[in-house]
């Protein structure tokens, strides 16, 4: 730590981490949400946003798909880097890597395909009575898994896609094993099939911050018919039957209950 971080404030260093977490949490953000979230005023968040960027914590982002740029300066909205996400992370990534390094080397490829999906059969056993519990509607079901997530630390959020609301994308700001999954993707693929099992409809990982990405983001389709999702062996499978889609607004909902500004 340093001289002049050791000189600030626990009220400031609180009031910064917390900036960072929505960031990680719902990022691109722009100040203004963050002022609005927080209940600071536009020229507190900029004081912090100065910290955490000179800090490499976060960074503006810069859009890469294809649209028309409007005039005038448009609002800066931040996301969080490697090192941003490493300051809530947990620190024992080298040893999970290793260990998982030393399964394959010792009982193969196969071994580790098996190890991946005991972990999300054990997080389908836990996550889906909540899934359950939200009825058939599709929507209510994404939202009440985007909670799971959350209360594991995954900062979990729910975003609408297109005026029309076809679509919801389960974003994941957080990923505690992150740094393990860069080298066994396998980890990301058992846990999208786990998605699908635990929604009832096919879920497309459209991006990972295990592969660079500035969020773990699942497409969840609304406006086509459920798919038949096969039931592992030992799964519950109830509430089986037509999920419903219902209207979605252009909002962001969060497992908490709070409601931000759509994309």
């Amino acid at each position: 730590m340093s001289t002049a971080e050791r000189h600030v404030p626990e009220t400031e260093a609180s009031t910064r981490e917390r900036v960072l977490e929505l960031v990680v949490e719902q990022g691109p953000v722009s100040a203004a949400t963050l002022a609005h979230v927080l209940e600071l005023t536009p020229a507190a968040v900029r004081r912090h946003i100065g910290h955490l960027e000179d800090a490499g914590q976060i960074v503006v982002h810069e859009p890469s798909g294809p649209g028309v740029r409007r005039r005038g300066r448009p609002a800066r909205h931040y996301v969080a880097t490697d090192a941003g996400r490493a300051v809530l992370s947990d620190a024992y990534s080298d040893l999970a890597t290793h260990a998982l390094d030393f399964l394959v080397q010792v009982a193969g490829p196969d071994a580790l395909d098996a190890f991946a999906e005991a972990r999300v059969t054990e997080l389908e056993r836990r996550y889906r009575p909540l899934v359950e519990q939200a009825g058939r509607s599709l929507p209510d079901r994404v939202h009440a898994l985007a909670g799971a997530l959350t209360a594991d630390g995954y900062a979990a959020t729910t975003r609408t896609v297109g005026a029309q609301g076809l679509a919801l994308q389960l974003c994941q700001g957080h990923c505690p094993v992150q740094d393990v999954a860069e080298g066994f993707p396998q980890l990301c693929e058992a846990e999208t099939q786990a998605f699908s099992r635990l929604l009832g409809v096919h879920v497309q990982r459209l991006a990972t911050l295990a592969a660079g990405g500035h969020v773990c983001t699942t497409h969840v389709p609304l406006a086509v018919a459920p798919a038949r999702i096969p039931v592992r062996s030992g799964s519950h499978a109830a509430g089986t039957g037509p999920l419903t889609p219902s209207d979605s607004s252009q909002t962001t909902t969060s497992p908490a209950g709070g409601v931000t500004e759509g994309n």
